[in-house]
């Protein structure tokens, strides 16, 4: 911000004066409600008693007791506006509310650590906040261990609040990505026929099935492929066949023990009943 002065030789031109810029101005009237301050351009400024400083606590009540005609101030640019210039004794922010942006890079320093974080000043109302998860994209222990007070940095404006009159801020959003490093996965190795270096396998190709071109199609081939499978008659192995006979042969052999005990109790209930009839007819 630059300073000006009433010793320069050409007058200012009021399209020229900006807002926040800096003057050094005489003072050549005072009034009940301000006082008339020439910083040098075409038309003197005007200072209300409300934007003067006073050196005590007290409220000002004559312009008298803080101005004097002739007296050299510094003010600031408050407005410009219908070619009248508007200065102030107190010393604008460098970041007004109305100009602070979400995304915003702004410059600032280090004000004080805790243990969540970093205060930044950045010419705003109130110091922003850089919380300890803003202030890398790896992991931070402390603050301590980034920054420190009196730090010059630049940070991003991430998120505001007027009302609460917070700023929070962000160094990591300035910081490129770290790149992430892409893990492939070990090539299995054979050895070649002459032993003498590994060999790499050649992938192999898997056959794509055809798609069907709707799926009515599809569902017609999968009750095809399950009725088909339902018909296949799978042939049995040799030692199921064995099995087979040795079974077969085991209820042969059962089936004939039955019978000839069925012989032995027929014969020996014939035995009987013939001796029964002979001791009746004796």
């Amino acid at each position: 911000m630059e300073q000006n002065t009433t010793a320069e030789n050409a007058r200012i031109q009021i399209l020229n004066v900006k807002q926040k810029e800096k003057y050094t101005g005489k003072v050549i009237k005072t009034t009940l409600a301000g006082a008339a301050i020439d910083i040098g351009a075409e038309k003197p400024a005007m200072l209300h008693v409300s934007q003067m400083i006073s050196t005590s606590e007290e409220p000002i009540h004559n312009v008298g007791e803080v101005l004097s005609i002739g007296q050299e101030i510094e003010v600031w640019v408050k407005r410009v506006r219908d070619e009248r210039i508007e200065v102030t004794m107190v010393k604008p922010l460098g970041l007004e509310w109305r100009e602070i942006k979400t995304g915003l890079t702004v410059k600032g320093s280090v004000v004080r650590l805790e243990t969540f974080g970093a205060f930044v000043e950045i010419g705003a109302e109130r110091p922003g906040l850089i919380h300890i998860s803003e202030m890398a994209h790896g992991y931070v222990k402390t603050p301590s261990d980034v920054l420190k007070e009196g730090d010059e940095i630049e940070a991003q404006i991430i998120d505001f609040n007027r009302k609460k009159k917070q700023i929070k801020l962000s160094m990591k959003a300035l910081q490129p990505e770290p790149v992430k490093e892409e893990i492939q996965a070990p090539t299995e190795f054979k050895m070649n026929e002459d032993g003498l270096g590994p060999k790499r396998e050649k992938p192999v190709r898997r056959k794509k099935e055809k798609k069907s071109r709707n799926k009515g199609d599809s569902d017609f081939e999968s009750l095809n492929l399950e009725i088909k499978n339902e018909e296949t008659e799978v042939e049995p192995t040799a030692m199921e066949i064995a099995l087979r006979v040795a079974m077969e042969k085991a209820n042969v052999k059962k089936q004939e023990s039955k019978k000839k005990a069925a012989k032995q109790i027929s014969a020996t209930q014939d035995e009987i009943l013939a001796r029964t009839l002979d001791q009746k007819t004796s």
